[in-house]
């Protein structure tokens, strides 16, 4: 790998937000990756990101149908915004941020908020250093991606100026460790960051030739790399999810064949049809007709969610995809609410929320949709 500059500890101290004007919901996204998430209450909350803001939206109680929000919480100069939850219930925001620096250019670093219990204020925004101390190298710093491990440790990982991957720990206590450099190769824009049951964390990072891994063989282990998968992802669109136990398989928009994809490390790949819009995918485990199934939703050629549902582990069975409401930004979230029911989740193009739950009949049958 070329020279991409040596990492550096990473120094945090309180981010500096000034009170940025009340943020444009029309112009709002959805949080890169897993944006609902359910907390150790019951509820779900929903983030997304505005300019200068990130904003959350709560249910009033588990299982709703009620919502508050957005609740808004300035960050100015965000620009990408993950979240990670642990076995806790703790959600972690880590958001990367850039400003004009002073003899011009950009000054990128990010910022880490943590949220303790749901619908309660968030921990003031801390700064996190740039790995890169050069101006010209921090400027190219990726987009961070995150997850939680066995011992209530967040795993943050960026690409780095050299189209490496640079990973970041911080401890259950809160103090961060140094950035360490784990190598990898033309890595591209957004990676995947997932623990297993076990507390394991992998990564999953698409290069411009083949999807690169990285794996903690034990939890709390030191990452190693993994065998890498001949594939060309949609840049963003990969995630994950535990299908068995400690067993992750991997799903993301194939930019060479079209169409979705599954891919279980020894088991190979399968081809999942649908017609994906572009942009990430969101997957879930849920219970259909007394089944545990796989439910896969992402945004649609045609701009509206699209979900797709199989039996968990027969991916080569077939699925088939259905558009559901209407246009959305970004991509459609999942998540089981409080009562094991299915809810799906998406921006509107005017920046509401918009919800629809699993009813209680045959099938995958969805309520009807309902602003938050």
């Amino acid at each position: 790998m070329p020279p991409s500059g040596a990492p550096r500890r990473a120094a945090h101290g309180a981010a500096r937000v000034p009170r940025p004007a009340a943020p444009s919901l029309a112009a709002a996204r959805p949080a890169a990756g897993r944006w609902l998430l359910r907390g150790k209450d019951g509820r779900l909350t929903a983030y997304a990101l505005a300019p200068g803001a990130v904003l959350r939206w709560t249910e009033t109680r588990p299982g709703g149908p009620e919502w508050s929000g957005p609740d808004v919480f300035p960050l100015p100069g965000a620009d990408n915004l993950a979240v990670a939850q642990g076995g806790d219930g703790y959600a972690h925001l880590v958001a990367r941020c850039s400003r004009p620096g002073p003899e011009g250019g950009a000054e990128v670093d990010l910022a880490h908020a943590t949220q303790f219990q749901s619908g309660r204020p968030l921990v003031a925004w801390r700064r996190v250093d740039n790995p890169h101390e050069e101006p010209e190298l921090a400027a190219r710093l990726g987009v961070p991606t995150a997850a939680v491990g066995a011992d209530g440790a967040l795993h943050v990982f960026v690409r780095n100026a050299g189209g490496g991957v640079f990973a970041l720990r911080q401890g259950a206590a809160g103090e961060w460790a140094q950035w360490e450099d784990i190598r990898g190769w033309r890595v591209l824009g957004v990676m995947a960051a997932v623990a297993t049951g076990a507390g394991r964390v992998e990564l999953l990072a698409p290069a411009e030739t083949s999807v690169l891994r990285w794996c903690q063989p034990t939890p709390r282990g030191a990452f190693a790399r993994a065998e890498d998968v001949p594939a060309v992802p949609h840049d963003g669109s990969a995630v994950a999810l535990e299908t068995g136990p400690d067993r992750l398989t991997y799903y993301w928009s194939d930019a060479e064949r079209g169409g979705l994809v599954a891919h279980r490390p020894g088991e190979g790949t399968f081809a999942l049809g649908g017609t994906p819009g572009g942009g990430p995918l969101s997957v879930v485990r849920a219970e259909v007709d007394g089944h545990d199934c796989t439910v896969l939703a992402h945004r649609g050629a045609d701009g509206r969610p699209t979900l797709g549902a199989w039996v968990t582990g027969a991916e080569a069975g077939g699925v088939w995809w259905t558009a559901t409401g209407e246009g959305c930004v970004g991509h459609p979230a999942l998540a089981a609410d409080a009562f094991g029911r299915l809810v799906l989740a998406a921006l509107g193009t005017d920046g509401t929320l918009r919800v629809t739950r699993q009813r209680p009949e045959r099938g995958l049958a969805l309520e009807a949709w309902r602003r938050a």
